[in-house]
């Protein structure tokens, strides 16, 4: 068995979790919605959360050893959470990621210490977390996080994303709805919300333009960080009621939006999330409780779509 290395958590890791619960009024649609600000975790994702806890956990389990290289597969903010948490944690980090995901998370992965391989994504997310088995296979200073099939990753935000919404909401919660990468967040707040209240309805938000959860072929789309043409293990765990398409286009506009109108400096699949979440609770009716996720910052969309007026 190999020894156990557990290192010293540095403050700025005990600043992940715990973020606020932002209610949200939109007086054109007169609705409220209640948007879990995660782009306020340290490295300005919810990613923060599985980073410490798959790390820590592999430490306990001794699967961590001096010469360990953390190696995923990610879109960016998974990546940059890891190298953050590596960087407080002294491990070297190596991420793989598609060369079409923005120049911005790049940099902030190399920014924390972090080294990183881009990939052509000819399957999507399935093309380089082959190539992370790949690489392990012939390498055992590797250790994968493996985030797609985790179970960790629904579990932590189960016990503590999901909890941390019931008591900001008091228990009332009629919707959630988020969207799907790894299929972490809405599949462990999925459970923790069902475990209070049984009625609640959780929906998937979905890029209109590869909507899969809808049977659809996908293709390219402009939020990034979900739906990579994969459909997660994690993700068939979930009891979702139905999906919620939309449209880059739609998604691009709310980011903008609240920017603009609520000084809340967010990413597209935060805008793709609160247009889908709005929609559920017109549906649903004015004194209606839907809680939404802001999942990260704008700044690491500087190159997109979402700042083209500016480039």
């Amino acid at each position: 068995m190999p020894s156990t290395l557990r290192r010293p958590r540095l403050p700025v890791l005990s600043l992940i979790g715990n973020t606020p619960l932002v209610p949200i009024h939109f007086r054109d649609e007169n609705r409220t919605l209640y948007a879990k600000a995660e782009f306020l975790n340290p490295s300005g994702s919810v990613k923060d959360r599985l980073a410490l806890c798959v790390i820590e956990d592999a430490e306990e389990r001794g699967l961590l050893r001096e010469n360990s290289v953390i190696l995923e597969c990610t879109s960016g903010n998974t990546g940059i959470s890891l190298a953050m948490v590596g960087a407080a944690k002294g491990y070297k980090v190596k991420i793989l990621m598609s060369d079409t995901a923005s120049v911005e998370r790049r940099y902030l992965i190399e920014q924390f210490g972090g080294t990183v391989q881009l990939f052509k994504a000819t399957a999507g997310y399935g093309t380089g977390i082959a190539m992370t088995r790949d690489l392990a296979a012939k390498d055992d200073r590797y250790f994968l996080p493996c985030q797609f099939e985790n179970l960790l990753n629904a579990q932590d935000h189960e016990e503590h994303t999901g909890r941390e919404i019931i008591s900001q909401m008091h228990g009332i919660v009629d919707a959630f709805v988020a969207g799907y990468g790894t299929g972490g967040t809405i599949t462990g707040c999925g459970r923790a919300l069902r475990a209070v209240n049984p009625s609640v309805k959780i929906y998937a938000m979905e890029p209109a333009e590869a909507a899969m959860l809808s049977g659809e072929m996908p293709c390219c789309h402009s939020i990034e960080g979900v739906a990579g043409g994969y459909v997660p293990p994690l993700l068939r765990m979930a009891h979702i009621d139905a999906p919620v398409k939309v449209t880059s286009t739609a998604a691009i506009a709310m980011t903008r939006r609240l920017s603009r109108e609520y000084g809340l400096l967010v990413g597209t699949s935060s805008g793709a999330n609160v247009v889908a979440a709005l929609r559920v609770a017109q549906d649903l009716g004015p004194e209606s409780r839907v809680v939404t996720v802001l999942c990260d910052r704008a700044e690491r969309y500087y190159s997109t779509k979402l700042f083209s007026p500016y480039n």
